[in-house]
């Protein structure tokens, strides 16, 4: 076979361009799939402040003194890593605050093993998520705190805020967060309890896989996600720059975590099937989550091409809460692409250090 392919190269230059271009591009790609190493991720400098279970609290090392009092932890979703938030110098959300003076933390859930699948909403809310922000007050030695959900990281981060009116809360950001779930498109037609023997899941598997997470995610445009990905790379394999930022995404869109069991079960049920939260009805250890106990200040930022979680979904929080000051943008971006890529470093980031700012003296 080697043979051949040496053959075949030796009599490039006797054909078209067109498929010269053709042969080195899939080549490249080729070499992208198999040979090329693993981009590194994650790259902006932190250390460890406190751990529990599997789950660490991370505090990014300041360039310079601080230039904002009021320092900001940031909440992923129990899916994927939350290294999205700091995939690349130069392309990093966790970077850009840190360059804009902000003393940045970030909360790191691990790994969840088989013996983590009793873990639920409850102990994540009370038990992670309270103790990791008296963590980073003790730490920052601040008198306020902000807080940024992403996705349903910021799900979590709203009944985290509506069950602790007491703590001083300053600002909120939500992106791309699902709230209401009155209207959930594909994935609502996925989990009706008709088709989607949701206990049967839980019981057999334990915590749910990555696997079927991502493919569910995939269905919800098929052509595009299951084939898109590497059309685009043959397509443009020639492009280093495209390159890089492909092998950057696919190896987090690759690198996904099991969902902790009875949490998936209450993510579903409570959440999909019966949209609890915003109607008031949602229980967190005995406690009602009540919406309107949130007051601080709130950017609610959804996106436009956003099929995991529709704009609608997100938008549906702002009249549920009592903060006098409430914004929410819905930019021109996707689930993703709300957070790297063209688009978050010309949109996002700046709506986000902007406001932020401002609120933040």
């Amino acid at each position: 076979m080697t043979n051949v392919l040496k053959e075949w190269e030796s009599q490039l230059d006797t054909l078209p361009e067109g498929v010269k271009s053709a042969w080195n591009r899939y080549k490249r790609a080729s070499e992208v799939l198999l040979k090329d190493a693993e981009p590194l991720v994650g790259q902006t400098p932190k250390e460890v402040v406190w751990t529990k279970n599997k789950t660490k609290l991370y505090r990014y090392v300041p360039k310079q003194e601080k230039v904002h009092p009021v320092p900001i932890l940031l909440v992923y979703a129990l899916i994927n890593k939350p290294y999205i938030l700091d995939l690349t110098p130069g392309n990093s959300l966790v970077e850009y605050l840190v360059d804009k003076g902000f003393d940045v933390y970030l909360l790191d859930w691990g790994t969840p093993g088989l013996e983590d699948r009793h873990l639920k909403f409850d102990d994540f809310v009370l038990d992670y998520i309270a103790k990791a922000v008296k963590k980073m007050l003790k730490k920052s030695q601040a008198e306020e705190f902000s807080m940024l959900g992403y996705c349903m990281g910021g799900t979590l981060t709203s009944i985290y805020a509506a069950l602790h009116p007491e703590v001083p809360l300053k600002n909120l950001i939500f992106m791309t967060s699902p709230f209401d779930f009155s209207e959930t498109g594909l994935y609502g037609s996925f989990l009706k309890e008709e088709y989607f023997n949701l206990d049967k899941a839980v019981d057999t598997l334990g915590n749910i896989p990555p696997d079927m997470i991502d493919f569910g995610n995939k269905m919800l445009k098929p052509l595009t996600n299951f084939a898109g990905p590497y059309v685009s790379l043959l397509d443009r394999s020639d492009n280093q720059k495209f390159v890089t930022s492909w092998q950057l995404m696919q190896k987090w869109v690759a690198d996904g975590i099991p969902f902790p069991g009875e949490a998936y079960r209450q993510w579903i049920r409570e959440f999909y099937h019966k949209n609890k939260l915003v109607k008031g009805e949602l229980m967190i250890r005995g406690r009602r989550v009540d919406l309107k106990n949130i007051k601080a200040n709130v950017l609610n930022i959804a996106a436009e091409r956003d099929h995991i979680a529709m704009p609608c979904q997100v938008e549906g929080l702002l009249p549920h809460i009592s903060s006098k000051d409430k914004q929410y943008v819905c930019l021109p971006t996707g689930h993703v692409s709300v957070v790297f890529g063209g688009a978050s470093l010309k949109l996002t980031y700046p709506t986000i250090g902007t406001w932020l700012e401002e609120r933040s003296k």
